[in-house]
């Protein structure tokens, strides 16, 4: 889906816009994935797995764009891409409807600066206006900003998966479910 882009001002001040992610967003958001990967242990992939050409990330982001009850946004500041943040359906079928998913991350030199709870916040109440009833994310536990920033926005822990990633080193984390009736 589209959103029109709109302006904001973090914690600090500063300007950013959250804008739909469009085709030329493309090399930037597989940059993203990757640093994102490194700077954090939060993330699902390792560095080295994210292996997206720039043809698959604009077909994907192309799908996000197409697709009625689904959307990317970016965060940018000073021109430059910060995060983004996605709003995805659950599945397909009409009992599952009802249910979305959220993911976001950011750059680590832009966390904490209120551009994620902004984004969020913009995310739900589309959420909210396509009909979904509830939104739901997977967090690792032990990302303690994220999971407090998504209880302040109305998230509840419902559950666990243990061991849910395995990490090089051989060590394991679990994962958090979270849901916010909308």
């Amino acid at each position: 889906m589209r959103f029109e882009a709109k302006s904001y001002t973090d914690k600090n001040g500063n300007p950013f816009i959250l804008r739909n992610a469009e085709l030329s967003d493309a090399s930037d958001l597989i940059r993203y994935l990757k640093v994102v990967a490194e700077e954090t242990p939060w993330m699902i992939r390792e560095p080295e797995e994210v292996s997206l050409t720039e043809e698959q990330e604009r077909e994907f982001l192309q799908g996000r764009i197409d697709a009625e009850r689904e959307l990317m946004l970016v965060a940018i500041v000073d021109g430059k891409h910060a995060g983004n943040c996605s709003l995805m359906r659950v599945g397909g079928l009409s009992r599952y409807r009802h249910r979305c998913d959220l993911g976001i991350a950011l750059y680590q030199e832009y966390c904490g600066r209120g551009i994620g709870k902004v984004m969020l916040e913009t995310i739900l109440e589309v959420a909210r206006k396509l009909g979904y009833e509830q939104a739901e994310l997977e967090v690792i536990a032990g990302n303690d900003q994220a999971i407090a920033l998504y209880e302040k926005l109305g998230f509840r822990k419902y559950g666990t998966f243990p061991d849910n990633m395995k990490y090089k080193d051989g060590s394991y984390a679990d994962a958090y479910w979270m849901m916010k009736k909308l």
